[in-house]
């Protein structure tokens, strides 16, 4: 397999990332129009994100904003951006880089993007065996598929199969005697039936 010089998944978040610097631009120097609404999922853990310490202990690991109604001070600039948002009543501003952004939602339009924030350099050798320990999903192969399939469907009924075989009568029984011999023998309902 190639090895992927040129790294187009991250040139594409890059490039996507730029489509959420372009919306909050707009939004800080002209408001949000019509019902446009952002929902902000970044990671908490970031290089460069900046938040209080108490936001920090209540978001350790990921945190999502919503700017709609209140929030001030929104600024923008090319790798990251600032806004001013209340929590319980209290003010807080927040420095979030764009890299650190792992999800945008404007649910007005139902347009969504996601995004994978690279962890930095010294939380990527604490994560290392965390993330070699997931094994990668593949798509199971059409012979699985098919038992899987044979697996889900209920089983047929198998009456024949599953009652004792038929003991032969002992030599005093005659045919059509109500019945059997008390030998211990297993006797099916089908030697009663007329024939």
């Amino acid at each position: 397999m190639s090895v992927d010089n040129i790294r187009y998944d991250l040139l594409t978040q890059d490039a996507l990332r730029g489509v959420i610097r372009t919306v909050l631009t707009n939004a800080a120097a002209k408001g949000l129009p019509g019902d446009h609404h952002f929902f902000i999922t970044f990671d908490t853990r970031a290089e460069g994100v900046r938040m209080s310490p108490r936001l920090k202990a209540s978001y350790p690991e990921e945190m999502t904003i919503v700017l709609q109604h209140q929030f001030w001070d929104l600024t923008v600039a090319e790798e990251d951006f600032e806004v001013g948002l209340a929590f319980n009543g209290i003010s807080e501003r927040l420095h979030i880089p764009l890299k650190a952004v792992k999800a945008f939602l404007d649910p007005s339009v139902q347009f969504g993007l996601q995004f994978t924030v690279e962890p930095e350099a010294g939380a990527a050798k604490a994560e290392a065996p965390a993330v070699a320990a997931v094994p990668e999903r593949k798509k199971p192969k059409p012979e699985l598929k098919q038992e899987l399939k044979r697996e889900s469907k209920p089983e047929p009924k198998r009456e024949k199969a599953t009652e004792p075989q038929e003991a032969p009568a002992p030599a005093k029984a005659k045919k059509g005697d109500a019945a059997p011999a008390t030998t211990g023998e297993v006797v099916r309902l089908d030697r009663f039936r007329k024939k």
